[in-house]
């Protein structure tokens, strides 16, 4: 003889059970609350533009200090692409010229220091290391403090003005 399979018993939900899955869909609907509040929330979209704003500054600073000798033309091109407004102007304007040394800038440290989102301008500081290699391949490496303006356009954010910033004296 063979014996069929019987199915379990129906087992009424007890109340420990009904308590804890009512209890676990409330924090899922906590959860859920919680994480639409946190992605509509306005200083992230801040956050992302201070992110979007530093990084753009960093590899333009890193871009306008840095000069290759001999490639003049080339370099100026460089600058020209992540320049904008009266900066642009005025990089464009004149004649390309050789500055007889190669210059390789990097960005050390920097900071977002004003954004305006509405008007799409921003301002950074930054601490930047530059490189010099002299015609005999000497090189020497000067420590720049320098502010920069930004300014959003539709190809992203440009520098728009660059100014380096004196350092206090002790």
């Amino acid at each position: 003889m063979s014996a069929e399979p019987t199915a379990p018993p129906d087992r009424p939900v007890g109340p420990v059970r009904r308590a804890a899955l009512l209890l676990a869909l409330a924090c899922c609907l906590f959860g859920a609350v919680q994480y639409a509040r946190a992605s509509a929330d306005p200083a992230l979209d801040r956050a992302r533009t201070r992110d979007a704003v530093l990084a753009a500054g960093r590899t333009a600073l890193d871009r306008l200090t840095s000069a290759e000798a001999g490639q003049a033309e080339a370099t100026r091109r460089s600058w020209l692409a992540v320049s904008g407004g009266a900066l642009h102007d005025r990089l464009a304007a004149g004649p390309a010229r050789d500055p007889g040394v190669t210059a390789h800038g990097s960005v050390a440290e920097a900071a977002v220091t004003a954004l305006d989102t509405r008007a799409g301008t921003a301002r950074l500081i930054a601490l930047v290391r530059v490189d010099l290699v002299q015609g005999a391949g000497a090189v020497t490496t000067d420590r720049r403090r320098l502010q920069a303006e930004l300014g959003r356009t539709a190809d992203g954010w440009k520098v728009t003005a660059l100014t380096t910033v004196p350092t206090g004296t002790a």
